[in-house]
Formats: C-alpha cells, sequence, structure tokens
C-alpha cells in the first residue's frame, strides 16, 4: 500500500493516448495527468469520447497508440498492480440483480482481496445507509438504493484513482447531493483522486478543481471551473459547456 512519502505524485498520466476503429480516429491524441486527491471534471457532449476514455484508463478498451500510467503503473505492462488501487462506479452498469447487495460486495470485495471483508461491508452499509436493504435482491431497489449500492461497490478497496461516469443520474436532488457529500468524504480521507463524466455542470462546478472539456475526442480545454467561466466570459459552467459543444470560438463567446 502506498504511503504519503511513497505515493506519486500523479494518480494518473495519459500520453498521446489515442483509439481508432477502422481507421477512423474516435478519441484523442490525449495528454493530460491527474495529481493524487484531484477530483476532475470529463465533460463533452454526447459522442465526445468521454466513456472510450474511461474504458481504455479502466483497461477495458485498448488503445490505437499512447500510454496509461496509474500511480506510475504502466497499465499495458502492469495492469493488474494498478487495478489494486482504482474502481469505478456507473448508474449504466447494474450489479448483478439476483445477488443480495451483501452477496454483491462479497464477491467484489474477494476479487480486490479486500482484507476483513465482512467489517468493511458493515462499515460501507453504515456509512451509506445501506443496512435496510444489504440482504434485498439487488433487482428489487430503487435507482436511489441501486446507486448507493454500487457507490459502495466502488469504495470497498478504498481507491486511490476512482472513475465516475454520470454517478447521480436520474436521481433526486436530495439523494444526488448525499451522494456528491460521500464523494466528497471518500476524498478528503483517503487522498483519492477522482476522474468524474457528467452532465450536471452544477455538479462538476461544486466537486470539480479542473475541467478537462473534450469534443469529438480532442482535448479543447483545460482549467478550473472558475477559469474558464471567466476566460468565456460566461455566468456558469453550463453555459461555457454550450458554448464548446455548439462550436462557438472563444473569440465569439467574448
Amino acid at each position: 500500500m502506498f504511503t504519503a512519502s511513497t505515493a506519486p505524485q500523479y494518480a494518473l498520466s495519459v500520453a498521446n493516448l489515442s483509439k481508432s476503429y477502422q481507421a477512423r480516429a474516435i478519441v484523442g491524441p490525449l495528454n493530460f495527468s491527474l495529481n493524487t486527491g484531484s477530483i476532475t471534471g470529463l465533460l463533452g457532449g454526447n459522442g465526445a469520447g468521454k466513456t472510450t476514455t474511461i474504458g481504455m484508463i479502466m483497461g477495458l478498451i485498448e488503445p490505437t497508440e499512447g500510454s496509461i500510467h496509474v500511480l506510475g503503473y504502466d497499465m499495458a505492462l502492469e495492469r493488474h498492480q494498478a487495478l489494486e488501487y482504482m474502481n469505478f462506479e456507473s448508474p449504466y452498469v447494474d450489479l448483478p440483480y439476483r445477488l443480495t447487495v451483501r452477496q454483491n460486495l462479497r464477491i467484489f470485495g474477494r476479487l480486490y482481496n479486500v482484507e476483513h471483508l465482512e467489517e468493511k461491508i458493515d462499515s460501507l452499509a453504515q456509512e451509506l445507509a445501506l443496512h435496510a436493504f444489504l440482504d434485498r435482491p439487488t433487482g428489487k431497489l430503487s435507482a436511489g438504493q441501486k446507486t448507493r449500492a454500487s457507490i459502495a461497490k466502488s469504495l470497498l478497496n478504498d481507491p486511490k484513482l476512482l472513475l465516475l461516469d454520470e454517478p447521480t443520474a436520474s436521481l433526486d436532488p436530495d439523494t444526488a447531493d448525499w451522494v456528491r457529500t460521500r464523494l466528497e468524504e471518500h476524498r478528503r480521507k483517503h487522498n483519492c483522486a477522482i476522474l468524474l463524466a457528467s452532465h450536471n455542470m452544477r455538479e462538476v462546478e461544486r466537486l470539480c478543481d479542473r475541467v478537462l472539456m473534450l469534443k469529438s475526442g480532442q482535448l479543447v480545454d483545460d482549467d478550473s471551473p472558475t477559469k474558464l467561466v471567466a476566460r468565456y466570459g460566461r455566468a456558469n459552467l453550463e453555459e461555457v459547456f454550450l458554448d464548446i459543444v455548439r462550436g462557438r470560438s472563444l473569440a465569439e463567446a467574448l
């Protein structure tokens, strides 16, 4: 396990990362690094390449070119070492419906070799208010309950790099706020870097200290939400997002 003195500066570093299908470029080349303990938004319209980028970082999609390093591990050569320190959550990826929440957490906990697994599950159940449905089949949960169960799964191994794809999609405002608060607490407690793909600009403004803007697979801007809003002369990040997605140049926005 990394300590404060041995942890690398960058939780994630990608260099010249690209993906093509049938000679058609989908993503890249991308170059960026995430500091440990940071929360970075990955924004772009539908088809901008967010999910493909996350898939390559996770090792689920093989890059056409480029390199990915997670906490110093080369994902092309040392993927299994890196995966111990990573996790992922998305409401679009369901846990097995027939298993109870507890059974799901046990299985994933064993995959991650989580020590003192039952104690960890009990701790997460208390932290994320899962006890009322911990032994209920996952397929019988509400959307908010499924999200809480998925968040628990993503925190089982105390990840140092957490990848989130629309984590609060379809949630009511109260539940969404509750989820964001838990993620912020985990970041502070474990010095975890979070890469957040989201279409919720208010969520990004609240959580993220940096934003990567993708368009057609290319990184077109990279700065803090506050600086992006000021540079484009807009009232909020949503207006900046619309400028970029609709193809308005910075000069036109001003």
